[in-house]
């Protein structure tokens, strides 16, 4: 049994979310456009997954750690939109034949800030520049506070299957401290409309960690979530980075819990869940039992990627709009993140990556091995010398040598696999960070590990 005390005392330092590995630190200028370019001419017949990040919002919350900005006139937005027709035809024009898109997302940001035309401009883009398939999953970022009339239904039109809400917290104090009034009466009834439209899958966001939140709050929003009965929730730790996020600023410091209360924050959150019948998936989702996030985390095929944890199998994800990020199997390519040097270099004709990052056979094997621990918890010591060769023998014996001098019981050797036991869970990321081969190089700052 670990001693949760001590080690978050211990392991007090920051760390990375491991929604990429390498992570974004690594990237670097010099040849993204180039290697945007090259990649995209080589993506081969096997299905792609998109994600369009629409980066504003109406309302700035000051929690957010998203790529996002705020307005009160629509104008910008519209001419954003203009912009990402455009890159949609320039990256579609890159390719040697219609991608054949199996997932869409449309994170941001608040996607649900477009008007119901605009919706639609977007999805006629795609459907002419990429062959959507029929089953394709298609999800849709919400802020519920804020949707104007006839934005559902114009997503669902262009084919919107689940849909992502975000909640944080009910209590009224942690929502005026973290700028984000929102009822839950309102919440609920874009629920009811998400389902009058025929959305078969939602998610609900909700957080620990934020400003005037106890244990007891934490557990009365748990029972709130529940009682509307999403099919998926995510519940993170709220991630207070004001160096890089400088709204954060406005959070009261000394209202935020300690780390220990974070952890029993966490622990109750989850324990209302499970109590609730969701099944835990990864170290921050839950879904119920025959939800196919649930079945994929019992049958070792669940994954994670820059919208957490997913069944999505594409080894190819397009970014579109500023600041996103492509995932290929040889690198990765993120987009300009300032929204205006985004539209400058994309109206220029120009690909609008910025940064990129080359991937060789440490990488693919670090970061499947890291993967693998995010998701399952384990790595099965055999598979890593089939799938890696010698390479992945070298990593099966550092793993077995971390094993052998762990002392705070984070990390072990059973039936072959290298394992994180079932009471060390909240600390899988402390552990991931030990396969990290980057981690000590420059001056990258993270967010807080549990």
């Amino acid at each position: 049994m670990v001693d949760a005390k001590a080690l978050l005392t211990k392991f007090s330092h920051p760390v990375p979310r491991y929604t990429s590995y390498p992570t974004a630190p690594q990237f670097r200028p010099g040849t993204a456009q180039r290697d945007m370019e090259h990649t995209l001419g080589n993506v081969g017949s096997q299905p792609v997954s998109l994600y369009v990040h629409i980066p504003y919002c109406n309302r700035l919350c000051w929690f957010c750690g998203c790529n996002t900005k705020h307005t009160l006139r629509y104008a910008p937005v519209r001419a954003y939109v203009d912009t990402l027709l455009l890159e949609i035809e320039q990256v579609a024009g890159k390719m040697q034949h219609k991608a054949d898109l199996a997932r869409i997302h449309f994170g941001g940001g608040s996607p649900s800030i477009l008007q119901p035309e605009d919706v639609l401009r977007i999805g006629e883009a795609l459907e002419h520049a990429f062959s959507i398939r029929y089953d394709a999953e298609i999800s849709v970022e919400l802020d519920p506070a804020a949707i104007p009339s006839g934005t559902l239904g114009a997503y669902r039109s262009i084919g919107m299957n689940r849909a992502s809400l975000g909640v944080q917290d009910f209590a009224p104090k942690v929502q005026q401290a973290i700028n984000r009034p929102q009822s839950y009466e309102d919440t609920a009834d874009v629920i009811q409309q998400l389902r009058s439209l025929g959305v078969r899958s939602l998610n609900l966001d909700a957080l620990y960690g934020l400003p005037f939140q106890t244990v007891e709050t934490v557990q009365s929003t748990m029972d709130q979530v529940v009682s509307l009965a999403p099919n998926r929730i995510a519940l993170f730790g709220y991630a207070h980075v004001p160096w890089m996020k400088p709204h954060q600023k406005m959070i009261p410091q000394a209202a935020l819990p300690d780390a220990l209360t974070r952890y029993e924050q966490s622990k109750a959150a989850s324990d209302r869940l499970i109590g609730a019948g969701y099944v835990p998936v990864g170290i921050d989702h839950f879904a119920k039992w025959d939800e196919e996030l649930a079945l994929a985390a019992s049958t070792d095929q669940l994954h994670r990627n820059f919208q957490g944890y997913t069944t999505d199998p594409c080894e190819t994800l397009i970014g579109l709009g500023a600041s996103a990020i492509s995932r290929f199997p040889t690198c990765f390519v993120q987009n300009e993140p300032a929204t205006a040097n985004w539209r400058a270099r994309v109206e220029a004709g120009a690909m609008a990556a910025a940064k990129s990052c080359q991937l060789d056979d440490d990488d693919h094997l670090r970061g499947w091995a890291i993967e693998r621990l995010m998701c399952d918890f384990a790595i099965p010591m055999l598979d890593l010398s089939e799938r890696f060769g010698s390479t992945g023998a070298d990593l099966a014996e550092e793993l077995a040598e971390l094993a052998a001098r762990e002392q705070d019981g984070l990390c072990e050797i059973s039936d072959g696999r290298f394992i994180i036991p079932d009471d060390a869970r909240a600390f899988t990321r402390i552990v991931a960070a030990r396969l990290d081969a980057y981690l000590d190089q420059g001056p990258a700052r993270y967010s807080q590990a549990v």
